[in-house]
């Protein structure tokens, strides 16, 4: 699983030309809010070509029940990009739509059927939160869930959304938690929002360190010097494989046990199961 997703406005030829110096696992070309409507017919193609030819590229696509959202995908499609992030979905039905268009498009343009993935932006709309359960068995497209705050305290007229040290309040938090068990529920990757403060490097760390510990799988970046932050935050330390590894070997030389005892603590399936995951996303 890709651990940062570096957002690139689509109309700037100059960031998208920086674009290729950075370690991001992987870029969201945005056609959505960080381009103008009077900028998004150019801003279609230049995404379009950029994409020609690269990997782990996706694209950020207006609204879909907006009239920007199919020009968009006309725009980028034959392009195959890698993913499509879908803004202010207001149910998974959203992502049901998406999916059908997709599928259309990679028939029309010969490319493999279901290779295009979706990432939903899943708590944007108010009335989402109250059916985050329908991204279970959606669509096999959905590659994970990420969330906003913005648009979210937009909607209810509120001043703000965190607090005066800079934390989410507890409304925002709610959120936040509910897209996690949201895409633990439907198997997919769970992805934090972006840190907008892009000069504090070390707050950025923090928070992504806190993401992680929280089930996170990755994070959005807002800027490239967010990337090797979050890169560093999201990977295992030594001694979490290690421990990881003693947990696994412990259970292999006793199998059938539901316990085992590990440095004068026990340890049970629920740990056997999470020291599988962090290897297995080190190992990918």
């Amino acid at each position: 699983m890709s651990r940062s997703f570096l957002f690139v406005p689509a109309d700037s030829e100059r960031k998208l030309e920086k674009t290729e110096s950075i370690d991001a696992d992987a870029l969201i070309l945005d056609l959505e809010d960080a381009v103008t409507p009077a900028a998004r017919p150019a801003a279609r193609q230049l995404a379009a070509s950029y994409l020609q030819g690269k990997h782990n590229i996706w694209v950020r696509i207006n609204p879909i029940d907006t009239d920007d959202a199919l020009p968009d995908l006309e725009a980028v499609m034959p392009s195959a990009p890698a993913g499509i992030v879908l803004p202010k979905p207001r149910s998974a039905a959203d992502a049901v739509i998406l999916a059908k268009h997709l599928d259309g498009f990679e028939e029309q343009h010969g490319i493999e059927p279901g290779s295009t993935r979706i990432m939903a932006l899943c708590t944007e709309h108010p009335a989402a939160l109250f059916s985050l359960d329908g991204y279970i068995g959606a669509t096999s497209r959905l590659y994970g869930l990420s969330w906003g705050a913005e648009d979210l305290a937009a909607a209810v007229g509120a001043s703000s959304n965190r607090d005066e040290n800079g934390n989410w309040l507890p409304q925002y938090e709610l959120a936040r938690s509910l897209c996690l068990f949201a895409a633990a529920a439907a198997e997919v990757a769970a992805v934090d929002t972006v840190f907008t403060d892009f000069r504090d490097l070390d707050g950025l760390l923090r928070y992504a360190r806190k993401a992680r510990r929280d089930g996170f799988n990755g994070m959005l970046a807002i800027h490239p010097a967010q990337v090797d932050v979050i890169n560093a935050a999201f990977e295992p330390t030594a001694e979490e494989i290690e421990y990881a590894e003693r947990i696994i070997r412990l259970f292999d030389e006793n199998p059938g046990s539901g316990t085992v005892g590990l440095d004068g603590k026990m340890v049970d399936r629920p740990h056997l199961i999470q020291a599988q995951r962090l290897l297995q996303a080190y190992r990918k």
